[in-house]
């Protein structure tokens, strides 16, 4: 051979050995770099049901073959959290709203701080604001269940002593809404997204962001009606942040949206889905690998919807009140950081009664319970007589006019302003009806009370279902049509009466005999003893169901400039505790034509 041949040859062969080498070396490289298994555990829409419902609609749920199984309750879903873990480096758990302000009397009574202390105990990293988390105020969000701040009497009005003994402290987690603002503003008060670092053997991390939404029903909402903030629009929200997150390096996103859907009710499968979440996952910027919502009290699972690319994203839904919980698992690849959307997996598992329930959480419960009926027995007012629903012919009732009293006395202490009158619908055309129960002069069964005396669980029991009272400004030509509302033709021709209560400064009379809409003249109608002017504006405190026309009174809905005050539970409670004694209000406030 040639000297100059052996030469390129030899060359040749070294070109080939290195080649081999650094072929073996990317070769366990890859092997070395796996996917990054990541689980995501989520609960939905809890409401604060933290003790197992016995009931259908709460307590069971079902299969694909529609199955009904038994699910619920706090201590079997801290278990089945535990065992879902179990085999999972990477695993991270969360909620998608609304978790408290929900109805059990154990958790209502005292302020949703029962349900704070079981987030924290089963490891809860964060959490998206809902609708319901705005039942109070935007102070109480942050402020009180955030950061535990108290209010009131120390053990009575907040920051209770919970199960373990301690006070009161806040979430351990992060409370997260990239689109609640202050009115008029685009900055989000609360922290927009969460980003999670997993590990990756070798030591490094991936990160994973999770972008946190609000329905944008919520400001306006007869709950979480919030007149000083804004809702931002899910799409362009969720896209900006889904940008700023990629400037920030992380490539795999999931959008964790408190806005819901419905497809079926099979909590195991996809049938047909419909709803605002799925027109989001139809818009949402494909740089969002997975969707999962809540809201509307749904149970869904391994929905695909194409993103504006094309590619195929899950959205998922688990139910509400603790009934499922739902497991997605993300397979991240360690060199981009990007999910590989083609592995996820999602499942939504029941919470079966069938493991054994987590001790500490069964002693939750139990605390809670007994604690609850304590505060039920505390006194908050007197009585001189019975207070009910009953109605005169006139429509008036001694409860109705009372409650309408509670509510004009918080708008003058909270409005800020003068206020003219409140309204109160005692018999709503549609929807729930606030006056729920009577109060009675002759002590009940529990040993705590006694004539006259009327206890925390008795004024809860009577009237509100945590809707704020409002105070707007309305025309007196609306207040007139609010007023002939309350007379409606049904489809069958009869005519149904749905009186609506006024404050004691008002006086009004109507003829029944004249046809419907011409039942009252306005100068019938006296306010603090002057006609009602039509083009005046007066100043109306009504709760929020009310106004926005919930109740069926739609000529209130025009109204302008609202202020919220307080719960109806609470302004109620307030109105009780600074009266001595409160006799039956007269039913002398509307007066029909003979």
């Amino acid at each position: 051979m040639q000297q100059s041949s052996f030469r390129r040859w030899t060359m040749l062969s070294a070109v080939l050995a290195v080649s081999a080498v650094t072929t073996l070396q990317t070769g366990v490289a890859q092997a070395a770099e796996a996917p990054v298994d990541v689980q995501l555990l989520s609960i939905t829409d809890l409401h604060g049901y933290l003790t197992p419902q016995n009931d259908a609609a709460n307590g069971t749920v079902k299969d694909a073959q529609g199955n009904s199984i038994v699910v619920g309750g706090a201590p079997y879903i801290a278990t089945h959290l535990k065992n879902l873990r179990q085999g999972h480096k990477n695993s991270i758990t969360f909620t998608t709203g609304d978790d408290f302000s929900g109805w059990p009397t154990e958790v209502a009574y005292h302020q949703d701080e029962p349900t704070i202390e079981f987030l924290n105990a089963i490891g809860v990293g964060f959490a998206a604001v809902g609708n319901h988390e705005l039942d109070r105020s935007l102070e109480f969000l942050r402020d009180h269940m955030g950061k535990g701040s108290c209010f009131g009497e120390i053990d009575v009005d907040s920051c209770f002593t919970d199960s373990t003994g301690r006070r009161f402290r806040g979430a351990d987690y992060t409370i997260s809404s990239a689109n609640i603002t202050r009115k008029g503003s685009t900055k989000p008060i609360f922290q927009p997204y969460v980003i999670k670092q997993v590990k990756v053997t070798g030591g490094r991390n991936v990160r994973i962001g999770f972008i946190n939404l609000t329905t944008p029903t919520t400001v306006t909402g007869s709950t979480s009606y919030q007149p000083g903030l804004d809702n931002l629009p899910l799409v362009e929200t969720a896209n900006r942040y889904a940008a700023e997150l990629k400037r920030r390096g992380v490539e795999a996103i999931v959008a964790n949206v408190h806005e819901g859907g419905t497809a079926g009710d099979a909590y195991d499968r996809c049938g047909t889905p419909s709803g605002p979440v799925f027109d989001f996952a139809e818009q949402a910027s494909p740089d969002i690998d997975a969707i999962i919502t809540g809201h509307w009290h749904a149970l869904f699972n391994d929905c695909v919807i194409p993103d504006p690319a094309g590619n195929p994203r899950p959205v998922v839904e688990a139910a509400n009140h603790g009934r499922l919980i739902n497991e997605m698992n993300l397979k991240i690849d360690p060199r981009t950081g990007d999910v590989i959307r083609s592995a996820t997996t999602t499942v939504n598992h029941p919470v079966t009664r069938d493991v054994t329930p987590d001790p500490a959480m069964t002693r939750l419960v139990d605390y809670w319970k007994t604690r609850a009926a304590r505060t039920a027995a505390r006194p908050v007012g007197r009585i001189s007589g019975d207070i009910t629903r009953a109605r005169a012919a006139d429509g008036e009732s001694s409860l109705g006019n009372l409650i309408a009293d509670a509510q004009y006395a918080d708008a003058v202490r909270t409005a800020g302003g003068p206020v003219d009158l409140a309204l109160v619908a005692t018999a709503p055309l549609k929807g729930s009806n606030s006056l729920r129960g009577d109060l009675r002069f002759a002590k009940g069964a529990d040993p705590a009370d006694g004539d006259g005396t009327v206890l925390f669980g008795e004024a809860w029991a009577a009237y509100g279902y945590a809707n704020p009272v409002i105070t707007a400004s309305v025309t007196g030509q609306q207040l007139e049509q609010a007023l002939e509302q309350q007379w409606r033709t049904q489809p069958d021709g009869t005519v149904r009466f749905s009186p609506l209560a006024v404050s004691a400064g008002v006086r009004y009379s109507y003829d029944a005999s004249r046809p419907v809409g011409d039942r009252v003249d306005p100068a019938d109608v006296l306010v603090d003893g002057t006609p009602l002017d039509t083009g005046r504006t007066y100043r109306v405190a009504a709760l929020a169901y009310t106004l926005i026309g919930a109740d069926g009174f739609d000529a209130l809905t025009a109204f302008t400039d609202p202020v919220r005050g307080s719960r109806d539970y609470d302004a109620f409670r307030t109105y009780l505790q600074s009266k001595d004694t409160i006799a039956p209000p007269a039913l002398d406030r509307v007066t029909a034509a003979l």
